[in-house]
Protein backbone atom coordinates (compact mmCIF):
# COMPACT_ATOMS: atom_id res chain seq x y z
CA UNK A 1 0.00 0.00 0.00
CA UNK A 2 2.87 2.59 0.83
CA UNK A 3 4.62 1.47 -2.32
CA UNK A 4 1.57 2.26 -4.67
CA UNK A 5 1.20 5.97 -2.20
CA UNK A 6 4.60 6.99 -3.33
CA UNK A 7 4.02 5.72 -7.27
CA UNK A 8 1.17 8.42 -7.05
CA UNK A 9 3.14 10.82 -5.54
CA UNK A 10 5.87 10.32 -8.09
CA UNK A 11 2.73 10.56 -11.03
CA UNK A 12 1.82 13.73 -9.44
CA UNK A 13 4.98 15.37 -9.21
CA UNK A 14 6.59 14.38 -12.40
CA UNK A 15 5.92 17.48 -14.47
CA UNK A 16 7.22 19.80 -11.45
CA UNK A 17 10.16 17.91 -11.18
CA UNK A 18 11.03 18.33 -15.14
CA UNK A 19 9.67 21.20 -15.78
CA UNK A 20 7.68 19.79 -18.47
CA UNK A 21 3.86 20.71 -18.09
CA UNK A 22 1.00 20.02 -20.27
CA UNK A 23 -0.72 22.75 -21.76
CA UNK A 24 2.63 25.31 -21.36
CA UNK A 25 4.98 25.79 -23.94
CA UNK A 26 5.82 22.44 -25.56
CA UNK A 27 3.81 20.70 -23.26
CA UNK A 28 6.24 17.07 -21.92
CA UNK A 29 8.50 17.94 -25.09
CA UNK A 30 11.82 20.03 -24.83
CA UNK A 31 11.63 23.21 -27.01
CA UNK A 32 15.22 22.99 -27.68
CA UNK A 33 15.51 19.39 -27.99
CA UNK A 34 12.48 19.52 -30.81
CA UNK A 35 14.60 22.38 -32.87
CA UNK A 36 18.10 20.45 -32.33
CA UNK A 37 19.63 23.60 -30.80
CA UNK A 38 20.85 24.65 -27.08
CA UNK A 39 20.16 27.19 -24.84
CA UNK A 40 23.61 29.00 -25.55
CA UNK A 41 21.99 29.53 -29.44
CA UNK A 42 21.41 32.66 -31.07
CA UNK A 43 18.27 33.72 -32.63
CA UNK A 44 20.10 32.98 -36.15
CA UNK A 45 21.02 29.43 -35.75
CA UNK A 46 17.22 28.66 -33.58
CA UNK A 47 16.04 30.21 -37.03
CA UNK A 48 17.83 28.19 -39.51
CA UNK A 49 17.06 25.31 -37.38
CA UNK A 50 13.68 25.65 -37.87
CA UNK A 51 13.57 26.32 -41.35
CA UNK A 52 15.32 23.00 -41.66
CA UNK A 53 12.83 21.02 -39.94
CA UNK A 54 10.11 23.19 -41.39
CA UNK A 55 10.95 21.82 -44.94
CA UNK A 56 12.21 18.22 -43.74
CA UNK A 57 8.65 17.87 -41.69
CA UNK A 58 5.99 19.98 -43.84
CA UNK A 59 2.92 18.29 -44.28
CA UNK A 60 3.37 18.07 -48.06
CA UNK A 61 6.30 16.28 -48.04
CA UNK A 62 6.44 14.23 -44.88
CA UNK A 63 3.95 11.78 -44.76
CA UNK A 64 4.15 9.81 -41.84
CA UNK A 65 1.13 9.26 -39.37
CA UNK A 66 2.38 12.27 -37.03
CA UNK A 67 2.85 14.66 -40.08
CA UNK A 68 0.91 17.65 -38.46
CA UNK A 69 1.46 16.85 -34.92
CA UNK A 70 5.29 16.88 -35.40
CA UNK A 71 5.19 20.16 -37.89
CA UNK A 72 2.87 21.61 -34.88
CA UNK A 73 5.27 20.79 -32.73
CA UNK A 74 8.42 22.24 -34.23
CA UNK A 75 6.30 25.71 -35.23
CA UNK A 76 5.32 26.12 -31.38
CA UNK A 77 9.11 25.79 -30.27
CA UNK A 78 10.28 27.99 -32.41
CA UNK A 79 7.43 30.66 -31.54
CA UNK A 80 8.99 30.13 -28.21
CA UNK A 81 12.48 30.46 -28.55
CA UNK A 82 12.19 33.18 -31.30
CA UNK A 83 10.69 35.85 -28.97
CA UNK A 84 12.87 36.73 -26.12
CA UNK A 85 10.49 37.20 -23.47
CA UNK A 86 8.92 33.82 -24.08
CA UNK A 87 12.04 32.22 -24.00
CA UNK A 88 13.23 33.96 -21.12
CA UNK A 89 9.81 32.35 -19.38
CA UNK A 90 10.74 29.33 -21.08
CA UNK A 91 14.23 29.33 -19.17
CA UNK A 92 12.72 30.37 -15.78
CA UNK A 93 10.16 27.32 -16.19
CA UNK A 94 13.25 24.89 -16.60
CA UNK A 95 14.99 25.90 -13.95
CA UNK A 96 12.33 26.36 -11.28
CA UNK A 97 10.39 22.86 -12.13
CA UNK A 98 8.81 23.32 -8.39
CA UNK A 99 7.05 26.76 -9.76
CA UNK A 100 4.00 25.41 -11.27
CA UNK A 101 1.45 27.87 -10.58
CA UNK A 102 4.16 30.24 -11.14
CA UNK A 103 4.52 29.18 -14.74
CA UNK A 104 1.18 29.27 -15.52
CA UNK A 105 0.83 32.82 -14.88
CA UNK A 106 3.76 33.43 -16.73
CA UNK A 107 2.64 31.44 -19.80
CA UNK A 108 -1.36 32.91 -19.78
CA UNK A 109 -0.45 36.49 -19.15
CA UNK A 110 2.15 36.55 -22.34
CA UNK A 111 -0.95 35.88 -23.98
CA UNK A 112 -3.70 37.46 -22.58
CA UNK A 113 -2.36 40.84 -22.30
CA UNK A 114 -2.87 42.52 -25.22
CA UNK A 115 0.60 43.30 -27.27
CA UNK A 116 0.18 47.18 -27.65
CA UNK A 117 2.64 49.47 -26.33
CA UNK A 118 1.42 51.36 -23.06
CA UNK A 119 2.38 54.60 -25.07
CA UNK A 120 -0.15 54.02 -27.57
CA UNK A 121 -2.74 52.87 -25.01
CA UNK A 122 -2.17 56.36 -23.33
CA UNK A 123 -2.26 58.11 -26.57
CA UNK A 124 -5.63 57.23 -27.39
CA UNK A 125 -7.19 57.27 -24.22
CA UNK A 126 -6.08 61.42 -23.98
CA UNK A 127 -7.39 61.66 -27.93
CA UNK A 128 -10.63 60.11 -26.46
CA UNK A 129 -10.57 62.06 -23.63
CA UNK A 130 -10.13 65.49 -25.91
CA UNK A 131 -12.38 65.00 -28.51
CA UNK A 132 -15.05 63.86 -25.68
CA UNK A 133 -14.28 67.08 -24.03
CA UNK A 134 -14.55 69.53 -26.98
CA UNK A 135 -17.49 67.66 -28.56
CA UNK A 136 -19.21 68.70 -24.94
CA UNK A 137 -18.38 72.12 -24.92
CA UNK A 138 -19.62 72.38 -28.64
CA UNK A 139 -23.07 70.84 -27.56
CA UNK A 140 -23.12 73.20 -24.49
CA UNK A 141 -22.45 76.38 -26.91
CA UNK A 142 -25.22 75.27 -28.93
CA UNK A 143 -27.61 74.95 -26.22
CA UNK A 144 -26.91 78.25 -25.33
CA UNK A 145 -27.01 79.92 -28.56
CA UNK A 146 -31.04 77.92 -29.12
CA UNK A 147 -31.82 79.50 -25.96
CA UNK A 148 -30.62 83.04 -26.30
CA UNK A 149 -32.61 82.29 -30.01
CA UNK A 150 -36.12 81.82 -28.57
CA UNK A 151 -35.90 83.89 -26.08
CA UNK A 152 -37.80 87.05 -26.77
CA UNK A 153 -35.53 89.82 -25.21
CA UNK A 154 -32.22 87.94 -27.17
CA UNK A 155 -34.16 87.53 -30.04
CA UNK A 156 -35.42 90.94 -30.54
CA UNK A 157 -32.18 92.35 -29.95
CA UNK A 158 -30.53 89.97 -32.82
CA UNK A 159 -33.57 91.33 -35.28
CA UNK A 160 -32.42 95.21 -34.47
CA UNK A 161 -29.27 94.42 -35.18
CA UNK A 162 -30.24 92.31 -38.26
CA UNK A 163 -32.19 95.20 -39.25
CA UNK A 164 -29.37 97.97 -39.09
CA UNK A 165 -26.91 95.58 -41.18
CA UNK A 166 -29.93 95.49 -43.73
CA UNK A 167 -29.91 91.59 -43.33
CA UNK A 168 -33.67 91.22 -42.43
CA UNK A 169 -34.80 94.04 -45.62
CA UNK A 170 -32.74 91.53 -48.32
CA UNK A 171 -34.53 88.40 -46.67
CA UNK A 172 -37.77 89.91 -47.03
CA UNK A 173 -37.42 90.62 -50.83
CA UNK A 174 -36.33 87.25 -51.11
CA UNK A 175 -39.18 85.56 -49.44
CA UNK A 176 -41.80 85.29 -53.07
CA UNK A 177 -43.79 82.41 -52.40
CA UNK A 178 -41.78 80.31 -50.25
CA UNK A 179 -43.96 78.67 -47.24
CA UNK A 180 -43.86 80.09 -44.25
CA UNK A 181 -41.52 76.75 -42.45
CA UNK A 182 -38.91 77.79 -45.06
CA UNK A 183 -38.82 81.61 -44.31
CA UNK A 184 -38.89 81.05 -40.66
CA UNK A 185 -36.16 78.47 -41.07
CA UNK A 186 -34.27 80.81 -43.00
CA UNK A 187 -34.72 83.66 -40.28
CA UNK A 188 -33.74 81.81 -37.47
CA UNK A 189 -30.50 80.76 -39.37
CA UNK A 190 -29.48 84.21 -39.51
CA UNK A 191 -30.57 85.13 -36.47
CA UNK A 192 -28.41 82.33 -35.03
CA UNK A 193 -25.45 83.98 -36.92
CA UNK A 194 -26.09 87.41 -35.52
CA UNK A 195 -26.70 85.72 -32.04
CA UNK A 196 -22.86 83.62 -32.17
CA UNK A 197 -20.79 86.96 -33.66
CA UNK A 198 -22.72 89.01 -30.98
CA UNK A 199 -23.52 87.58 -28.23
CA UNK A 200 -20.82 87.36 -25.13
CA UNK A 201 -21.24 84.00 -23.89
CA UNK A 202 -19.05 83.32 -20.85
CA UNK A 203 -18.15 80.55 -18.20
CA UNK A 204 -19.38 76.64 -19.10
CA UNK A 205 -21.11 77.54 -22.15
CA UNK A 206 -18.74 79.55 -23.73
CA UNK A 207 -17.33 79.44 -27.47
CA UNK A 208 -15.13 76.04 -27.11
CA UNK A 209 -11.13 76.38 -28.09
CA UNK A 210 -9.10 74.12 -29.39
CA UNK A 211 -6.34 74.87 -26.81
CA UNK A 212 -8.76 74.28 -23.54
CA UNK A 213 -8.74 70.58 -24.41
CA UNK A 214 -6.57 67.69 -22.70
CA UNK A 215 -3.80 67.07 -25.35
CA UNK A 216 -2.90 70.93 -25.44
CA UNK A 217 -2.94 71.43 -21.63
CA UNK A 218 -0.90 68.50 -21.56
CA UNK A 219 1.63 69.64 -24.89
CA UNK A 220 1.82 73.11 -22.77
CA UNK A 221 1.74 72.27 -19.38
CA UNK A 222 5.44 72.86 -18.55
CA UNK A 223 5.02 76.42 -20.05
CA UNK A 224 2.05 76.49 -17.82
CA UNK A 225 3.95 76.00 -14.92
CA UNK A 226 6.50 78.26 -15.93
CA UNK A 227 4.29 81.32 -16.22
CA UNK A 228 2.86 80.35 -12.91
CA UNK A 229 6.11 80.59 -11.06
CA UNK A 230 6.84 83.59 -12.85
CA UNK A 231 3.88 85.09 -12.49
CA UNK A 232 3.77 84.35 -8.04
CA UNK A 233 7.46 85.17 -8.09
CA UNK A 234 6.68 88.88 -9.37
CA UNK A 235 3.41 89.21 -7.19
CA UNK A 236 5.79 88.42 -3.94
CA UNK A 237 7.94 91.09 -5.41
CA UNK A 238 6.02 93.81 -6.49
CA UNK A 239 2.98 93.66 -3.45
CA UNK A 240 4.57 91.40 -0.84
CA UNK A 241 8.08 92.74 -0.83
CA UNK A 242 8.10 96.79 -2.94
CA UNK A 243 4.60 97.39 -2.10
CA UNK A 244 2.88 98.46 -5.22
CA UNK A 245 -0.91 99.00 -5.23
CA UNK A 246 -3.02 96.59 -6.75
CA UNK A 247 -4.27 96.69 -10.39
CA UNK A 248 -7.51 95.76 -11.61
CA UNK A 249 -6.67 92.42 -12.65
CA UNK A 250 -5.17 91.86 -9.21
CA UNK A 251 -8.06 92.71 -7.37
CA UNK A 252 -10.51 90.58 -9.76
CA UNK A 253 -8.00 87.80 -8.93
CA UNK A 254 -8.04 88.01 -5.08
CA UNK A 255 -11.99 88.35 -5.43
CA UNK A 256 -12.22 85.52 -7.09
CA UNK A 257 -9.72 83.61 -4.61
CA UNK A 258 -12.29 84.71 -1.60
CA UNK A 259 -15.27 83.89 -3.51
CA UNK A 260 -13.44 80.20 -3.79
CA UNK A 261 -15.18 79.86 -7.45
CA UNK A 262 -13.03 79.34 -11.11
CA UNK A 263 -12.03 81.84 -13.78
CA UNK A 264 -15.22 80.65 -16.14
CA UNK A 265 -17.79 81.00 -12.82
CA UNK A 266 -16.33 84.57 -12.45
CA UNK A 267 -16.83 85.37 -15.95
CA UNK A 268 -20.55 84.34 -15.64
CA UNK A 269 -21.12 86.97 -13.64
CA UNK A 270 -22.53 90.17 -14.14
CA UNK A 271 -20.79 92.97 -14.86
CA UNK A 272 -22.71 95.12 -12.46
CA UNK A 273 -22.23 92.53 -9.79
CA UNK A 274 -18.41 93.06 -10.49
CA UNK A 275 -18.86 96.55 -10.15
CA UNK A 276 -20.11 96.29 -6.51
CA UNK A 277 -17.32 93.80 -5.62
CA UNK A 278 -14.96 96.38 -6.64
CA UNK A 279 -17.15 99.60 -4.81
CA UNK A 280 -17.45 96.82 -1.56
CA UNK A 281 -13.39 96.81 -2.29
CA UNK A 282 -13.75 92.50 -1.50
CA UNK A 283 -10.15 91.75 -2.57
CA UNK A 284 -9.76 92.54 0.83
CA UNK A 285 -10.49 89.48 3.10
CA UNK A 286 -12.21 91.21 6.03
CA UNK A 287 -14.82 93.17 3.19
CA UNK A 288 -15.28 89.79 1.83
CA UNK A 289 -16.45 88.08 5.45
CA UNK A 290 -18.81 91.36 5.92
CA UNK A 291 -20.40 91.58 2.27
CA UNK A 292 -20.71 86.99 2.76
CA UNK A 293 -22.23 87.61 6.38
CA UNK A 294 -24.63 90.26 4.61
CA UNK A 295 -25.48 88.34 1.86
CA UNK A 296 -26.48 85.01 3.98
CA UNK A 297 -28.49 87.32 6.17
CA UNK A 298 -30.39 89.02 3.43
CA UNK A 299 -31.20 85.60 1.97
CA UNK A 300 -32.85 84.49 5.02
CA UNK A 301 -35.12 87.19 5.17
CA UNK A 302 -36.28 86.62 2.03
CA UNK A 303 -36.74 82.65 2.89
CA UNK A 304 -38.43 83.68 6.05
CA UNK A 305 -40.88 86.34 3.69
CA UNK A 306 -41.33 83.10 1.32
CA UNK A 307 -44.75 81.68 1.42
CA UNK A 308 -43.37 78.49 0.55
CA UNK A 309 -40.55 78.50 2.88
CA UNK A 310 -43.30 79.30 6.05
CA UNK A 311 -45.41 76.30 4.72
CA UNK A 312 -42.09 73.91 5.27
CA UNK A 313 -41.00 75.78 8.61
CA UNK A 314 -44.25 74.96 10.07
CA UNK A 315 -44.62 71.09 8.79
CA UNK A 316 -40.84 70.80 10.71
CA UNK A 317 -41.90 71.90 13.60
CA UNK A 318 -45.11 70.37 13.63
CA UNK A 319 -43.83 66.80 11.62
CA UNK A 320 -40.13 67.04 12.29
CA UNK A 321 -37.79 64.99 9.79
CA UNK A 322 -39.61 62.00 9.05
CA UNK A 323 -39.23 58.79 11.10
CA UNK A 324 -40.69 55.71 11.38
CA UNK A 325 -41.17 54.18 14.56
CA UNK A 326 -43.38 50.34 15.71
CA UNK A 327 -46.20 52.50 15.99
CA UNK A 328 -46.05 53.28 12.17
Amino acid sequence: MEQLFTIFLLIIAAPSVYGFVEGLYCGTENCYDVLGVTRESERPEIARAYRSLARKYHPDKYKGEDAGEKFQSIATAYEILRDEEERENYNYMLDHPEMVYSHYYRYYKKRVTPKVDPKIVVAVSITVISLIQYFSWWSRYHSAIDYLLVTPKYRLKAMDIAKKEGLLNNNAKKRGRRKKEEIKAEEDKMLRKVIEENADIKGGYSKPKVTDILWFQLVFLPMTIAKYIYWWLSWIWRFNICGQELGLEEKHYLIRSNFNISQSQYESIEEHEKDVFLRRQLWIKANHVVYKAEKEEEMKTKMAESAKYKSYRRYMKNHGTGRMTFED
